[in-house]
């Protein structure tokens, strides 16, 4: 029988947000790929797990993809984890759970820690319509016309950011989309987690005083539409 493909969710930050499923899965598949196994070892020493590691990153993801796909094959179980939150959520495990489906594997998934959800839990912003986009585009061009898509959105809004385009991006969100209510939540579930709110101008105001470190998530209010205004 060929083996399943578990898509394992941990946590973004606090090792402590594991799921007890997780936990058995991650100790009983024949093998973990994970995206930093360096950085995977962390959270599987401390939960006393010795399934045997391979990494599966961006950088060796068209080598890494047909070997995984064997060892299914051959009825090995496997658990993708990424560094953080659900693999494949701008993460290169997307690609083996495509090409997975794509071969007919069985895919079970472990839900657990989000980044995106967490940060719009925390906001303050409406819940009931949203979208990730995931991180804008680098380049000033695409990254415009990406926010300039964005402005009629009337959904919140979940980004993720980098901490040394953090400020740019924010002041970037005030100047095309107008001042929105924002929330930047930065290092969410870890010592030093901080949000701060406002509008975007507000908030990227307050960036400039500051020295941004760690994971970051944008949160933005949609557009209110005329009958919400009124």
């Amino acid at each position: 029988m060929p083996g399943t493909l578990f898509v394992v969710a941990t946590p973004i930050g606090n090792l402590e947000d594991i799921t007890f499923r997780a936990v058995r899965v991650l100790a009983e598949v024949d093998l973990i790929a994970a995206e930093d196994t360096r950085h995977s070892k962390i959270l599987l020493m401390k939960y006393q797990i010795n399934t045997p590691l391979t990494s599966y990153h961006k950088f060796n993801i068209k080598g890494k993809t047909p070997y995984l796909l064997e060892q299914l094959q051959l009825g090995k179980n496997i658990a993708l984890i990424s560094d953080s939150g659900m693999p494949g959520v701008s993460d290169p495990g997307a690609e083996i759970i495509r090409e997975a489906v794509g071969y007919g594997f069985r895919i079970e998934v472990i839900p657990g820690p989000s980044a995106s959800l967490a940060a719009l839990a925390a906001s303050g912003l409406p819940m009931d319509r949203f979208i990730f986009e995931g991180f804008l585009p680098k380049k000033p061009g695409k990254k415009r016309k990406a926010l300039e898509r964005l402005k009629a959105e009337t959904a919140t809004i979940i980004i993720y950011e980098s901490p040394f385009r953090v400020l740019k991006t924010v002041a970037e969100i005030s100047a095309i989309m107008g001042e929105r209510r924002i929330a930047v939540c930065r290092e969410l579930t870890k010592k030093f987690e901080e949000i701060i709110r406002g509008t975007a101008g507000e908030v990227a105001e307050r960036l400039k005083a500051k020295q941004i470190k760690g994971e970051i998530v944008i949160v933005v209010s949609g557009q209110v539409t005329q009958r919400e205004s009124n």
